[in-house]
């Protein structure tokens, strides 16, 4: 059995609606057929034969099944591969099997450094020189890293009340910062004009199709991190939906390839009451206008890809909650001082979310639930 090396099986990018292929070897943003996002598709029979890369500790293991053709062109900061916890005494006290994955231990602290670590490694194999991105905060500084370590340009539109270590993380970086007043769809607005303008990279989220095939590697992880056997319940702090979808991808290619039976987990959406259209989208209720959220990660009013979020809950009997600024505040207090882990108000969002399922009984005692933390606390400060 051979080896992974970091020669990719990639085939085509694909509208996961209509199935319209798209060359992967051309610059492609979204599946303009249907408005829909781009998936990525590989020879999965081939991969069957390859072993992981276990020597290395980073997304990049799963290199066989991410979209870069040519190894040299690999941006990697050490992305991946973050610690899944078990939170002990939580468990105890809420009668579930509580896992925790921290993603703040990526570089530039966030989840953002997988899909952008892809995609701007892609964006070099394309030989693109300029991306520009529009952000709520994590991923503008993510964006920031991994051009500078390219050498493209990066542009970064952010709203003006980000936080300002957040703003200056990016200038250190040496990213082109705009600061827009408004919240992330204004500077999804301002983004498109610039591509526009600029013939710069669009990588605004799943308009183009490589940040999801970052995030997707979260997926693998739990899976190989939990020797294969998945948790019965996932809850993921969503804004624009990468990760939720990325990782159901990497659950579907892992059935393919034999890694994983059984039943998939039950996916849950959380977001901020302060913004949760997909909360009202799946309770068939009337959205509310956006306010300002401590968890600026979950501030996305207007989701591109409200449709394949709604299909991940459908196909895993899934649901979706909201959660209010107080309660994010007490759970970073409660995990913290039980647990000794400091949670980002997303990853707080994932707790408070899960006591409030176990105690309408949609959790069962004794399951197996996997909460995630996005971001480093540090980060919001």
């Amino acid at each position: 059995m051979k080896t992974l090396n970091a020669t990719s099986l990639v085939t085509t990018l694909q509208c996961p609606h209509c199935h319209q292929l798209y060359n992967i070897e051309e610059r492609q943003s979204y599946a303009t057929c249907c408005n829909q996002p781009l998936f990525t598709n590989y020879d999965l029979e081939l991969s069957k034969s390859y072993l992981l890369h276990v020597a290395e500790d980073s997304i990049w293991r799963y290199a066989k099944l991410l979209p870069v053709l040519d190894k040299h062109n690999i941006v990697s900061l050490g992305e991946g591969w973050t610690p899944i916890s078990e939170l002990s005494t939580l468990s105890q006290q809420n009668n579930v099997y509580l896992l925790l994955k921290d993603e703040s231990v990526n570089p530039t602290g966030s989840f953002k450094a997988r899909g952008i670590s892809v995609a701007v490694s892609k964006a070099k194999e394309l030989g693109i020189t300029h991306c520009i991105i529009p952000t709520a905060g994590n991923a503008g500084g993510a964006l920031s890293a991994y051009c500078a370590k390219a050498g493209i340009k990066a542009t970064v539109i952010m709203p003006r009340h980000t936080p300002a270590t957040l703003q200056e993380e990016c200038r250190l970086y040496g990213a082109e910062l705009i600061l827009v007043d408004g919240l992330i769809d204004d500077c999804g607005k301002l983004a498109r004009q610039l591509v526009a303008e600029t013939g710069g990279f669009d990588m605004s989220t799943l308009k183009e199709p490589y940040r999801l095939e970052g995030k997707k590697t979260m997926g693998y992880e739990i899976a190989e991190q939990l020797n294969w056997k998945l948790p019965d319940v996932i809850i993921y702090p969503t804004g624009g939906g990468t990760g939720l979808i990325g990782m159901w991808k990497a659950f579907h290619e892992m059935q393919q390839l034999g890694w994983i039976n059984g039943k998939l987990p039950r996916m849950v959406i959380v977001q901020s009451e302060s913004c949760a259209p997909m909360v009202h989208l799946f309770q068939n209720t009337p959205n509310i206008p956006p306010s300002p959220t401590i968890a600026y990660g979950l501030a996305v009013p207007s989701p591109f890809a409200k449709d394949l979020m709604m299909e991940v809950l459908e196909q895993s009997n899934g649901t979706a909650l909201s959660v209010s600024e107080q309660e994010m505040e007490d759970g970073i207090h409660e995990v913290a001082t039980v647990e000794g882990l400091l949670l980002s108000p997303e990853g707080s969002a994932t707790y408070i979310a899960c006591k409030k399922l176990v105690e309408k009984g949609w959790i069962a005692e004794d399951e197996t639930v996997l909460l995630f933390n996005t971001g480093s606390w540090y980060k919001y400060r």
